[in-house]
């Protein structure tokens, strides 16, 4: 049965920076460390990881929700496409991401939980801390 995870990180930016980073391909890209495709636009292609994670964006509030389908190239046919939903919220100096990752597939559940960690959450806090192009000011 699928699963939902939840978390919630706050990061050395503001919200909107942080909104429009995630948004940005390129700046995205540099915090994962591989190739992005990605549009606030509704029914765009979001595609991260060259390809391992794809989906559709379905959603956005400028500065403070991002929703889209999401699903990882090793899922099983009878998966079904996870919902992610993410609301940027102001933190002091700092910004606050919540996520809200619902129908994950059971099998990955903890990968994708531990995944959030390794490949968004710490990279993401390392690329601000040195000051990338949106980093510290």
């Amino acid at each position: 049965m699928p699963k939902t995870i939840q978390q919630s990180i706050t990061l050395p930016a503001p919200a909107a920076r942080l909104y429009d980073m995630y948004l940005n391909p390129e700046i995205h890209a540099a915090i994962t460390g591989a190739s992005v495709t990605i549009s606030p636009a509704p029914g765009s292609a979001f595609l991260a990881f060259n390809g391992m994670i794809f989906g559709t964006m379905l959603y956005t509030v400028q500065h403070r929700l991002i929703a889209q389908t999401w699903r990882a190239d090793h899922w099983i046919s009878d998966d079904i496409d996870s919902i992610l939903v993410m609301s940027f919220w102001p933190d002091a100096d700092s910004g606050r991401i919540e996520l809200v990752h619902v129908n994950v597939a059971d099998h990955d559940v903890q990968g994708v939980s531990e995944g959030w960690e390794k490949y968004y959450w710490q990279p993401w806090r390392e690329y601000l801390e040195r000051g990338g192009p949106q980093g510290k000011e």
